[in-house]
């Protein structure tokens, strides 16, 4: 089983969204075979609990105003980790420290890494330079 087009159409806006607030290290993993009730984790850092949050709110926003209902949503408040559940798709917003501390990749390092829309790449390595 793999993620399906619907959750893939997901992280697209989430990506997007995240991307758009200054996300770092946004990685997708498939864990639709570990876990049939959820398609995808969507993956991203701020650098601070401010922009955590502003992370988390766009993806939010973007989501719902595309159609898609928030089914559940944590730590928002404190903004070190939030978990935000549309159903196919878990968004995991971390400070710094926590994404470090937690390290989801290593938890999940046998699902597969979906791609990115080119938008959110080519914003990621214009960072860089």
């Amino acid at each position: 089983m793999t993620a399906r087009d619907t959750s893939l159409e997901l992280l697209a806006i989430a990506a997007e969204a995240a991307d758009s607030k200054g996300a770092d290290d946004l990685v997708a993993l498939d864990v639709s075979e570990p876990l049939p009730f959820v398609d995808v984790f969507l993956l991203a850092t701020g650098r601070s609990e401010r922009n955590v949050q502003a992370i988390a709110g766009e993806v939010e926003d973007q989501l719902n105003l595309a159609g898609h209902k928030t089914l559940r949503r944590e730590g928002h408040g404190a903004g070190r980790w939030v978990l935000i559940d549309f159903g196919d798709l878990v968004v995991h917003v971390f400070h710094e420290e926590e994404r470090m501390f937690y390290s989801l990749e290593r938890l999940w390092k046998d699902c597969p890494v979906l791609p990115l829309p080119e938008k959110v790449t080519q914003s990621s390595a214009e960072d860089l330079r």
